[in-house]
């Protein structure tokens, strides 16, 4: 069995786009964190799986993490792509 892969050439993101999306990602996981420790903050008092908002509030932390790793993930596939493909000019005439 074999897989087939298509590669899109025309499609081009450029470097302020992927910036802005990892920075919005960057603000968006602080702001999950955020919410993630005062949710976890204000339930602690009963300790146990059976608190909702401690479970959501953990929960919130671990995808705050997640979020960032993915928004960082993607700054650094954009950054190998652009180290591995120079730049060509002549398209863009």
């Amino acid at each position: 069995m074999t897989t087939k892969t298509a590669t899109i050439s025309h499609v081009q993101h450029s470097k302020s786009d992927v910036k802005r999306l990892v920075k919005a990602m960057t603000a968006i996981a602080w702001v999950v964190l955020a919410v993630g420790v005062l949710l976890s903050l204000v339930n602690l008092s009963h300790f146990s799986d059976q608190n909702v908002g401690l479970m959501v509030g953990i929960g919130f932390l671990i995808g705050s993490v997640h979020i960032y790793v993915i928004g960082t993930a993607i700054g650094l596939v954009h950054a190998r792509l652009d180290q591995e493909q120079p730049p060509n000019d002549s398209n863009h005439q």
